[in-house]
């Protein structure tokens, strides 16, 4: 992490003040007043809604070190850092410092499960260099240089997630990045309210790989059509990964162990090699996230047998939880965010879970144009991997009309999540495995904390 004396070295040029410095690294970056601790910096950035210069002398109390802040706030103090415009200030500190780091950076993007490969990818090769990750999910115009900043001088390598709202931030995130390596896990219909269509998010999302320079590596999924051609948009070299023949790296042989974690057969196809590989990730689904780690850590110089050992390691994603019922029922706790792919893929989970398999599904937001079909697509997946689907919120009703038309009797509809959790407060057996999965905008995570209370 930086100094105050690495930010005003960094901010030489937009600095309107001259701040006291010291050489102690800052503790965390914060854009909330109620995360400042001791140590920290605070930047004051302005929303629609609210200004974060109200809120300086309270991160200030709570011990941040300092804060970054524009020259209209009217704030002073010898320990402020005052610019014009503290979020462009920010976004030239990450690019800056990036630049001067001297470890190769992995921006990884895709419609879903970039979290779970950047987590996959860090503990991969923390286990052998020193590594850095981006925090939690910051990987947009915000969070990504907040996450360059964090790398150390000795890191020597950086796991950096990349997620824009439109193709000028993907612009702006990819020149920041610079990665040496880009992985992109997917291209589905999420966020195409703002992406507009499916043609339009493959352009965006493929901005990575494009700026890949010649001496890097495009690791590419090479399962989807629209990532598979890709390869064609950048100047580095190329690895797909998944389980196709034609994929260098492919899985074969999965055998899913619910939350005892996965096996399968790693095939390096260009070196005619193979290993078998047990991991604790959770899901069929996760052998694509530990191929897109092994193409990284075959980069970085790791044999195949050593990899297929690191990937024993791992521990399971933060997006996941196993959770108990007051009555001791098991609670697959996936209510963070939820796309047609990632809804998919819960749902292969569930079903390998003991009978009675219960889906409590919410509304999947953003989707634009594609959101009735995708509902409807969803109803008719779920009703051949679960024996009691429950629909919560409008745009549910055609799930939930679809997994009907397509043989399943026990699919039922709700507005609420608290007349779902009414439901299953008297319906729910305690041999039951539940799973919870919505956009966060739905708000599920509410029902597994009550069905969770004792």
């Amino acid at each position: 992490m930086i100094s105050s004396n690495d930010l005003a070295r960094l901010l030489a040029e937009r600095l309107l003040n001259e701040p006291q410095v010291t050489n102690e690294p800052f503790i965390d970056i914060v854009v909330d007043s109620r995360q400042a601790s001791p140590g920290s910096l605070f930047v004051a950035l302005r929303g629609e809604t609210q200004d974060g210069h109200q809120y300086v002398e309270d991160a200030l109390r709570s011990g941040a070190s300092t804060a970054l802040v524009s020259k209209a706030s009217g704030l002073r103090g010898s320990s402020l850092f005052v610019v014009d415009d503290p979020l462009s200030a920010l976004q030239e500190a990450g690019r800056r410092w990036r630049m001067q780091c001297s470890a190769q950076v992995i921006g990884i993007t895709g419609s879903v499960g970039k979290t779970t490969v950047r987590e996959s990818t860090y503990q991969l090769l923390s286990q052998h260099f020193p590594t850095h990750q981006s925090p939690r999910n910051f990987n947009g115009d915000i969070g990504l240089p907040i996450a360059l900043l964090g790398i150390a001088p000795e890191d020597q390598w950086a796991v950096i997630e990349i997620g824009p709202y439109s193709q000028e931030e993907m612009e702006l995130l990819v020149s920041s990045a610079r990665a040496d390596i880009g992985i992109v896990t997917n291209v589905g219909p999420t966020h195409l309210e703002r992406f507009g269509t499916l043609d339009d998010t493959e352009r965006i999302k493929g901005l990575l790989p494009e700026s890949i320079p010649p001496q890097g590596l495009a690791i590419l999924n090479g399962d989807d059509p629209r990532v598979r051609r890709m390869s064609l948009r950048t100047q580095a070299d190329v690895v797909t990964f998944g389980f196709n023949q034609h994929c260098d790296l492919r899985a074969s042989d999965v055998q899913a162990r619910g939350f005892d974690g996965l096996d399968f057969l790693l095939h390096d196809t260009r070196d005619y090699k193979q290993a078998r590989v047990s991991t604790p990730l959770i899901g069929a689904h996760q052998a694509m996230t530990a191929l897109a780690a092994t193409a990284v850590g075959l980069r970085a110089g790791l044999s195949l047998e050593h990899l297929a050992e690191s990937l024993g390691r791992l521990q399971p994603g933060s997006r996941l939880a196993r959770r108990t019922a007051w009555n001791g029922a098991t609670i697959i706790d996936d209510a963070y965010n939820a796309a047609p792919l990632s809804m998919q893929a819960a749902l292969d989970l569930l079903s390998a879970s003991k009978p009675r398999r219960i889906a409590l599904l919410g509304d999947m937001y953003e989707l634009g144009t594609q959101e009735r079909q995708a509902h409807r697509e969803l109803g008719a997946y779920a009703a051949e991997k679960c024996d009691w689907l429950i629909g919560v919120g409008e745009r549910s009703r055609d799930m939930v009309e679809a997994a009907r038309q397509s043989g399943h009797s026990e699919a039922c509809w709700v507005a609420e999540a608290e007349q779902a959790t009414d439901i299953l407060r008297h319906s729910l057996e305690p041999i039951d495995t539940l799973l919870v999965k919505a956009s966060h905008a739905m708000h599920l995570e509410r029902v597994v904390e009550r069905l969770a209370q004792q």
